[in-house]
């Protein structure tokens, strides 16, 4: 049976670009949100989180809607000849989309678990509030942090409803790892879609003992030592 890997090859693509922009943007909103108290919290807080309760193919309609031909976006991208429709990059839009709240969710909590004391010392000595975030905030909360790198890599590998909708089912362009089990099935090739499966299943549960021992291997070497590791 020759196995055809290039479904493997777009989804670390993908999954690489769109978790390090979920990275970023989820560490900004994440702490922008856990500092902000206004009276627009609830609704914001509430538009951040809602693709992580949306049925995926909801997401990706609302995807069609915004970034296709017709869409207010897609419309401006055209002006500029860039259609994102149906290409490798709509695939990592809605995955970015769709894993967002996973990482904005579980970054928040993890700021808000900072003891407020050591930022306000922090702010007492001088620091500026970049420095603030980047040599108190993060260090502090980084194991809350990477669990959720690593579960919203684990969601955009296996992200299928809404990146069908938008990107298509192109083989070796945005035919990802579940879309070739998918439709490998349909088409009767049980044995290619297993073989997907397994992969993808290894890889979800590498991510699942990553965040499960996560509180222990990102504790500082002497701890561990401490506690008899």
């Amino acid at each position: 049976m020759q196995f055809d890997w290039t479904p493997a090859i777009v989804s670390l693509k993908v999954a690489l670009v769109s978790t390090t922009i979920i990275f970023f943007l989820g560490l900004s909103a994440a702490w922008r949100m856990a500092n902000y108290g206004g009276k627009w919290r609830v609704w914001i807080d509430s538009i951040l989180t809602l693709p992580l309760v949306l049925p995926p193919t909801v997401v990706g309609f609302l995807l069609l809607v915004l970034i296709g031909k017709h869409g207010p976006i897609g419309i401006l991208l055209s002006a500029f000849d860039i259609k994102i429709i149906f290409s490798w990059g709509a695939a990592v839009v809605s995955a970015v989309v769709v894993a967002f709240p996973l990482m904005y969710r579980t970054t928040i909590g993890a700021f808000e678990q900072i003891d407020q004391d050591l930022l306000n010392a922090a702010r007492t000595l001088g620091a500026s509030e970049s420095k603030i975030f980047w040599r108190v905030a993060i260090p502090l909360a980084w194991p809350g942090i990477a669990a959720a790198t690593a579960l919203s890599f684990a969601r955009v590998l296996g992200e299928f409803g809404a990146t069908l909708m938008v990107s298509g089912n192109i083989p070796g362009k945005t035919q990802t790892i579940p879309l070739a089990i998918y439709f490998a099935a349909e088409g009767g090739k049980l044995d290619v879609a297993g073989i997907w499966a397994i992969i993808i299943f290894a890889v979800s549960m590498g991510a699942i003992l990553l965040i499960n021992n996560g509180s222990f291997w990102f504790l500082k070497p002497d701890r561990r030592r401490a506690d008899g590791h």
